[in-house]
């Protein structure tokens, strides 16, 4: 909308009222909420409880921390949480003393908050993924899917709007 609009709202008694240039398609892309378009969405189902780390981690702290927790993968992020790269089952494995930065793959695939389910789905079917990365446009990590928790929502007789 453009700026005039929005002032125009604003006199109106909306208070709740925002100037967003970058279009519709880039809202959605932020996780933030569409309407109109019916069906469940990857943002949806992203697990923000996924293990992250940072670049200069030692790969050894990094293991232990996603042994404890129900992952067998981390992304590695920076201070503003915008994922650089994914430490999976094969890096967390090894025995050497390395940074994260040496161990990781870098440049993760992502998805976006508002790519329909179904559609994530079959390209992680496609790619024989069990996971999958979900980050805003500007490349923060909003979370992670797991494909058998998807493949769960989209079963018949499941819910497919969330409260």
């Amino acid at each position: 909308m453009s700026p005039r609009a929005a002032s125009r709202l604003e006199t109106l008694g909306f208070e709740l009222v925002y100037d967003y240039v970058a279009g519709k398609a880039d809202w959605g892309a932020a996780g933030l909420p569409l309407e109109g378009r019916p069906g469940p969405r990857a943002g949806e189902l992203a697990r923000a409880d996924a293990p992250t780390c940072l670049l200069g981690e030692r790969l050894q702290a990094v293991r232990a921390r996603v042994e404890a927790s129900e992952w067998d993968t981390c992304l590695v992020v920076d201070a503003e949480r915008v994922v650089l790269g994914r430490l999976g089952r094969r890096a967390l494995v090894r025995e050497d003393d390395l940074t994260v930065e040496a161990a990781m793959t870098a440049g993760p695939r992502t998805f976006r908050p508002d790519v329909r389910l179904g559609a994530l789905v079959g390209s992680m079917r496609g790619r024989n993924l069990t996971s999958a990365v979900v980050t805003t446009s500007d490349g923060k990590l909003v979370g992670v899917v797991r494909l058998d928790e998807a493949e769960a929502r989209l079963a018949p007789g499941s819910v497919t709007f969330r409260a």
